[in-house]
């Protein structure tokens, strides 16, 4: 992991990175390796400044097959940067955070509506506890929100959702509870800001690291990084638009999983799929479903040789096939891209090498209208300016995903 500077360090150590991933990487590199079903293109190459280094969220992408991110750091100021990237690989630097009000160190993907790109800022702005802001396609950038630590600890680090009405909702994770203990907040779209629920900490779960999904009542769903009960090892909770939460499921740390830090996908019949970085048979993290009755089932038990710690976010398909990454083990330790099938088969798409192909992806994937999936490492690359490389952002084209 990179540290760029001292006051960014904190919000990216809140996420329990720094130890894990030396351990992570030791407990990986020496494994053997697994059938890999394809070879992945890099589309973009990271190069520190001013395009950018670290991307770490997942990828948006618009009609026309462009892609948009964000960079934890680099950019113009070594602040972070919005990005978008053409099918061809021509990068574009959208904005350059300046480190002041306009917050820093965006790390999770954005939301793209009616042409705007909307995201988060997990630190800086006028209480220095992270924002949430908008930018126009051209490039102009307005603060929306700023948050404190009376917000549940500030630091959003969940990707943003959008109602019909253009109210904006996500969670501040209260930085691993040295702030807070983490909050659902809304944003409406004139920039007033509310608060619908801070976790207390305790069985209603904190540390709500993932975003937010919306069935079609408004009922919101998530899960926390802690809390539960006695175990301590995360939730899954649901939450009505007047903010009342339900806890749906506890972790317990053992077989179930531990510690979720993404954000879930739900299917037409309401069960719900995600990811835990830790815990299942093999305590190196797991795939799981919640059924609607509140039963959860270890869909895969991740052992290191086709990866380790699945941070980011999970996408479906229409047969009900699920594509992510996880952020270390594979061949190299420096993490894959998967696919795990209806028949709960897990396909290894790509083990990332750490030279020029990237490594450590921290982001999700998105998928084109061809089922091209593009997906972004946080390292890797091979450019000279950042320790371990800047990262990249790639393509796995749809004989990897067995279309």
């Amino acid at each position: 992991m990179k540290l760029y500077r001292s006051s960014l360090a904190l919000p990216v150590l809140s996420r329990g990175l720094s130890l894990l991933s030396m351990i992570a990487f030791l407990h990986t590199v020496a494994m053997p390796s697994t059938t890999e079903a394809q070879t992945e293109q890099v589309l973009y190459r990271f190069a520190g400044q001013p395009d950018g280094e670290n991307p770490s969220g997942s990828l948006v992408m618009d009609a026309k097959g462009n892609v948009y991110g964000t960079t934890n750091a680099g950019g113009e100021g070594r602040w972070g940067s919005v990005f978008s990237i053409s099918k061809t690989g021509q990068e574009k630097v959208l904005y350059s955070f300046t480190g002041g009000q306009d917050g820093f160190g965006p790390a999770v993907g954005l939301l793209r509506s009616k042409g705007e790109l909307y995201g988060t800022a997990i630190s800086g702005g006028v209480n220095s506890f992270g924002t949430v802001f908008r930018l126009t396609p051209t490039g102009k950038e307005t603060t929306l929100a700023s948050f404190s630590s009376s917000d549940g600890g500030g630091y959003p680090e969940g990707r943003l959702i959008q109602d019909k009405a253009g109210n904006l909702y996500g969670t501040n994770s209260g930085f691993n509870g040295g702030y807070g203990n983490g909050a659902v907040f809304k944003v409406s779209p004139t920039g007033t800001k509310s608060i619908l629920y801070t976790f207390a900490g305790g069985t209603d779960g904190m540390v709500p690291y993932g975003g937010l999904i919306q069935d079609n009542n408004g009922n919101f769903y998530g899960t926390t990084y802690r809390g539960g009960g006695a175990s301590d090892r995360g939730t899954i909770y649901r939450l009505t638009s007047d903010g009342q939460e339900a806890v749906l499921y506890s972790f317990t740390g053992g077989a179930d999983g531990s510690l979720p830090a993404a954000e879930l996908v739900r299917d037409t019949q309401g069960n719900l799929y995600g990811t835990t970085t830790g815990g299942g048979t093999e305590g190196n993290g797991t795939i799981f479903e919640l059924t609607t009755d509140g039963r959860e089932m270890v869909l895969h038990n991740f052992n290191g040789r086709d990866g380790y710690y699945p941070i980011a976010n999970l996408i479906r398909d229409t047969q009900g096939n699920l594509y992510g990454t996880t952020e270390f083990g594979g061949r190299r330790g420096l993490g894959t891209v998967f696919e795990l099938t209806t028949n709960g088969k897990l396909k290894t798409l790509h083990h990332f090498r750490g030279g020029r192909d990237g490594a450590n992806p921290t982001g999700g994937l998105v998928v084109d209208a061809q089922g091209i999936l593009y997906g972004s490492t946080s390292a890797g690359g091979g450019s000279p300016n950042c320790s371990g490389g800047c990262g990249v952002v790639y393509m796995i084209t749809p004989a990897a995903v067995g279309k």
